[in-house]
């Protein structure tokens, strides 16, 4: 009896040391072969529009379609038949399946040839790992890699490599590829059908690709329905359905819109995988199919582009580059939203809001329309003719050459496109040309249809510049004041009266737009804004060459309807709103002296102060001219110059004095003549004399 305790204790000692051996054995190997670190894999980049939905997807570097499952949550039933198929032990083994080894071994024993395999899908996933001739010592080398991935990884992380690497024919890798490709939907939203033919097709993914062998991807997804059916997993009914579904026979085109923009964004952020912009792809979808039908009517060479802006946000909503990406007689890769090209007369609203603003003309005021040379600049008007003295409005609406350039000269080029650099839009200069010339006004500078569509944004927001937002998660700079909200005012009521082309019977009560074409007919332009949105929109040949019939009007106008005709309705919204402080309501009779006719050659006080010195000068109200009061009864102030704190004076009465800002609200007791005197800091001052009228009963208010 102790004999056979002792042998007992012998044998137990044997076995354990024979165990203990063995795990040090695979220790030694796992020490001496590690397992390389389980590398990072690389997938396609993915650029989405507003709402998560891919606009357009990029190959990896060697050009496979590969997206994380982990962004998705794959569907229940998949996984369930991907388990029950593959690998129903792959819970509870640990990387090799010894039943399965066995049943593999027996059969092949008993009928003399391979029935079925015995990898688990953590073997499988060692072999897409490191991919290894498939020879008897490569699976006794996959067992032991499988042994030691179990080791590091848990079993999620194990299934995610599987799911993200699993092969589908082609450059497809991964399940979530392969819904996105043959069934257009991502693999939570698998049909029976579909989850059976995804589970079969890695097993031997070339000769049952559907799209190239659609019988034998029909017979290998029927055999994995058979088998779901014969262990309960789905019900008779589910696998006759199933089996009556056709099988893909084509692979979907991948997603492909804004591609301009999507290039753009993948350099602008190269580490990202997943870019979200501000794009809405439904309305992004439907204009780049009407301008595709559009580009079909041009001649060889000329294409277009447009870019939508939401004006609160500065948010882009569509984005096209061109008339085709892939256009065969046209550079269509050429992202014309971004090309320098010649305004026309896109700038003049600019020249006139600056007029506005500095108090030198009003809507009203009478401008000279009349051939002459300024600085030597003789330009002529765009119909060869001229009309005399006209209203500013007119002027502007009709886009009249002469009296741009006399207002220009009268603002100076220079400190012009300083303004518009205030708002982060930069002219481009031709040649080695250094300092900004008169022809600025009629197109002779170079600009983008980007910054433009950035400026005249601002006036749509009240004079304020947001920077265009592509991206989601890209916060800009602050707004910047580019004018003032009584002269965007002004400008909104002027182009909201352009000129329609000929037989255009769309009301545009609640849309402003101006146009232009450029020197030669090479660009045609058109940009106009409601309450709610900003378009802009280029014809043209991105090589420069002349268009015969290209204008603004004509060809860009259809063009900038068509787009806000896509955009949400937003008619009964006014393009006006309420009149800021500041606005001027009268006829030319009505206004003060130096506001009824314009004279380029003159300077106001307040003009010849900016000029003689850095001292304060009052640019609203303007001396002599007749103030109406709003309904809130107060007047604005507006100073330009000299330094903080400035002083304020009524009638010689010293009211207040502000530390911070340049504007000063004042609510008028009574009607009647009043002066307003402005001192800074050391000492130097402006005054204007003008008329109230309408006012309330309201003390004077602080700054």
């Amino acid at each position: 009896m102790a004999q056979h305790h002792r042998q007992g204790v012998n044998l137990s000692l044997w076995l354990l040391g024979v165990a203990l051996g063995s795990y040090g054995a695979v220790l030694a190997i796992d020490s001496l072969f590690p397992l390389p670190e389980t590398p990072r894999l690389s997938y396609s980049v993915e650029v989405q529009d507003s709402d998560g939905e891919p606009l357009r997807l990029y190959t990896t570097a060697k050009g496979y379609w590969r997206l994380p499952i982990r962004d998705v949550i794959p569907d229940r039933r998949f996984l369930d038949m991907l388990l029950a198929y593959e690998d129903k032990r792959f819970k509870q083994h640990t990387g090799v399946d010894p039943l399965a080894l066995g049943r593999a071994a027996w059969q092949a024993l008993s009928q003399g040839r391979i029935v079925s395999g015995a990898s688990t899908i953590t073997m499988q996933t060692v072999r897409l790992l490191e991919p290894r001739p498939r020879t008897l010592a490569t699976k006794l080398v996959e067992m032991g890699r499988a042994w030691q991935l179990e080791q590091r990884l848990d079993k999620g992380a194990i299934l995610d490599l599987y799911l993200d690497l699993a092969p589908y024919g082609g450059n497809l890798q991964g399940v979530r590829a392969a819904s996105l490709f043959y069934f257009g939907k991502e693999p939570v939203h698998l049909s029976v059908a579909e989850a059976a033919l995804l589970v079969a097709l890695p097993q031997s993914p070339e000769s049952r690709r559907p799209d190239r062998f659609p019988e034998q991807a029909r017979h290998a997804r029927d055999t994995v329905l058979l088998r779901m059916l014969e262990i309960g997993a789905i019900s008779v009914h589910e696998a006759e359905r199933a089996s009556t579904q056709p099988i893909p026979k084509s692979r979907r085109s991948t997603p492909f819109l804004a591609p301009h923009l999507t290039d753009r964004l993948r350099q602008q952020w190269p580490t990202a995988r997943v870019v979200r912009t501000t794009l809405d792809g439904r309305l992004q979808r439907r204009l780049e199919q009407r301008f595709r039908r559009v580009q079909h009517r041009y001649a060889q060479g000329v294409t277009l582009a447009a870019l939508v802006v939401h004006n609160a946000s500065g948010e882009v909503r569509a984005y096209v580059g061109s008339g085709g990406y892939f256009g065969e007689h046209f550079p269509g890769q050429v992202d014309m939203v971004q090309a320098v090209r010649s305004p026309g007369s896109v700038l003049k609203p600019f020249i006139y809001g600056q007029g506005f603003e500095q108090g030198i003309i009003h809507p009203d005021t009478l401008i000279n329309d009349g051939p002459g040379s300024i600085n030597g600049y003789a330009p002529q008007n765009f119909d060869g003719e001229f009309r005399g003295e006209m209203l500013v409005r007119e002027a502007l609406a009709t886009s009249r050459n002469l009296p741009a350039v006399r207002l220009l000269h009268r603002l100076g080029p220079v400190q012009f496109t300083r303004q518009l650099e205030s708002a982060g839009v930069t002219l481009r200069l031709p040649g080695a040309l250094k300092r900004p010339g008169l022809p600025i006004a009629l197109g002779g500078v170079g600009v983008t249809l980007e910054d433009l569509v950035t400026l005249y944004a601002a006036i749509a927001n009240g004079g304020e510049a947001r920077r265009l937002r592509f991206g989601q998660d890209a916060s800009g700079p602050s707004p910047a004041r580019l004018l003032s909200p009584a002269a965007a005012w002004y400008l909104t009521d002027i182009l909201s009266q352009s000129p329609l082309p000929s037989g255009t019977l769309r009301s545009t009560d609640h849309l402003a737009f101006k146009t232009g074409t450029s020197y030669g007919y090479r660009d045609a332009w058109a940009l106009g804004f409601n309450a709610d949105f900003t378009v802009g929109v280029w014809v043209g040949r991105p090589d420069g060459g002349y268009t015969a019939g290209l204008s603004g009007l004509v060809t860009a106008v259809p063009l900038l309807f068509e787009a806000f005709g896509l955009l949400p309705r937003s008619g009964v919204r006014k393009l006006l709103k309420q009149r800021p402080p500041n606005v001027l309501l009268a006829t030319n009779s009505g206004l003060p002296p130096t506001l009824r006719r314009f004279d380029p050659d003159r300077r106001t006080a307040g003009e010849r102060t900016r000029v003689l010195s850095t001292g304060p000068s009052i640019r609203y109200p303007t001396n002599g001219s007749l103030v109406e009061l709003a309904d809130e009864g107060s007047i604005q102030v507006e100073v330009r110059g000299g330094v903080l704190p400035y002083h304020w004076l009524i009638n010689s009465r010293y009211i207040a004095s502000s530390k911070q800002s340049s504007q000063y609200v004042w609510h008028p007791r009574t009607d009647g003549p009043v002066a307003i005197s402005v001192m800074d800091s050391k000492g130097r001052s402006a005054r204007v004399g003008f008329v109230v009228q309408g006012s309330g009963t309201d003390e004077i208010a602080s700054p």
